[in-house]
């Protein structure tokens, strides 16, 4: 009896080993796809990047940096949007991991200029400002951000707010009060949060072209210009770059090419263990809260295929089509660019995207991807054979 219950727990264990190996991804058809999709009036320039059982297969560039210019190669440097929140939350883990400071810490233990209602940076925690479940209205005073306000002015005025649940009680996306992770980070360190991201992370990753602000993007010798298409355009216009979202540089401030992008996913499957352990990687994709706004967004926009959607820290946590595959990832978006990343840590595969205009078609190729890698039937997510929708 015994015998037969050691061969029965050999086999499950290798149908788990078999089911958790990723099945290849063609590249041709991927190609194809991509490159119908730049036929598309709202696309300008898009880098795609595959990673498969921890190798990066594919990485791409369609279309061009601007209308009419040079063309988007692997290297060419876009905005990485609210990616950079992923960004912050490993800087911080990798703090955590060395003991420079505790994701149990209150807010206030730090020189920041948050200030929440009631008080609560006092009660608030690391952790909390990660997960966004700091008690205020989703998206707080981003449209001051907008119009040129300090930062931290802006933060110090979230005291007056109304309170919508206690801090850690409600998940409420946050791009002004996020940052305030960049000022914990620099209060640590005594160095500006670029360059602790810089030491902790980029340059242990071996990274060559991620950076954070504006001057560091154009300062690229190939960078992606941004373009929006409103209704009444009939392709999408050149915009300038804006400056709102890289003055909170932890929630959007860093830029970097589809091969870095690539080379981060990869380390956050823990592929790069002598930069990131399993513990910090646990620790930032572990889901802290419930995200009902997300989930039903995805419901309405994409059936239910991802589902069970939660907040880790930085990092969004689903679970992908039947039987629900766990999945790991965030999408970002700023004037004139979007950006993605999604990828399952089991399998070691994921997908990563970078385009240049406020196109949505894109997103869909994260479910492309991910369906070949878990070999579900093909399915049009790019809306290339059907009218997209808003």
């Amino acid at each position: 009896m015994l015998v037969v219950r050691l061969i029965g727990l050999l086999l499950l264990a290798a149908i788990l080993a078999l089911n958790a190996k990723a099945a290849p991804v063609d590249q041709d058809r991927l190609d194809e796809r991509l490159t119908r999709l730049m036929e598309d009036d709202t696309m300008v320039g898009l880098a795609v990047a595959v990673i498969e059982d921890g190798e990066i297969t594919f990485a791409r560039g369609y279309g061009a940096t601007r209308v009419g210019g040079d063309p988007v190669t692997e290297d060419t440097v876009f905005r990485w949007a609210s990616l950079s929140k992923g960004v912050a939350s490993t800087t911080v883990g990798k703090m955590a991991a060395q003991g420079q400071l505790a994701l149990t810490d209150t807010i206030s233990k730090f020189r920041t200029s948050l200030r929440l209602p009631l008080g609560g940076e006092k009660v608030g925690t690391l952790d909390d400002l990660l997960s966004h479940k700091i008690g205020i209205v989703p998206n707080a005073y981003d449209t001051r951000l907008e119009d040129g306000r300090d930062p931290a002015e802006i933060r110090r005025s979230l005291a007056k707010l109304n309170r919508t649940c206690p801090v850690g009680d409600c998940h409420t996306y946050q791009n002004v009060a996020f940052d305030a992770i960049a000022e914990v980070v620099s209060s640590v360190r005594g160095l500006d949060f670029e360059d602790v991201v810089r030491l902790e992370l980029f340059a242990p990753l071996g990274k060559v072209s991620a950076s954070i602000g504006s001057e560091a993007l154009k300062g690229t010798n190939s960078w992606a210009e941004p373009h929006r298409k409103r209704r009444i355009d009939v392709k999408p216009v050149r915009r300038t770059v804006k400056q709102s979202y890289y003055r909170v540089p932890a929630a959007g401030g860093v830029n970097g090419s589809i091969l870095d992008l690539a080379h981060f996913a990869r380390a956050q499957m823990g592929l790069a263990p002598e930069v990131l352990s399993d513990d910090t990687l646990t620790e930032l994709h572990t889901p802290r809260i419930y995200t009902r706004r997300e989930q039903s967004s995805m419901s309405r926009r994409y059936g239910g295929h991802l589902r069970d959607a939660r907040y880790a820290l930085g990092w969004r946590v689903y679970k992908y089509g039947q039987p629900g595959y766990r999945v790991v990832g965030h999408r970002g978006a700023v004037e004139g660019y979007r950006s993605l990343i999604l990828f399952d840590p089991e399998r070691n595969s994921g997908v990563v995207a970078l385009w240049n205009s406020n196109a949505r078609q894109p997103v869909g190729v994260q479910f492309e991807v991910m369906d070949m890698i878990y070999g579900l039937p093909e399915k049009d997510w790019l809306q290339i054979n059907t009218t997209p929708t808003n």
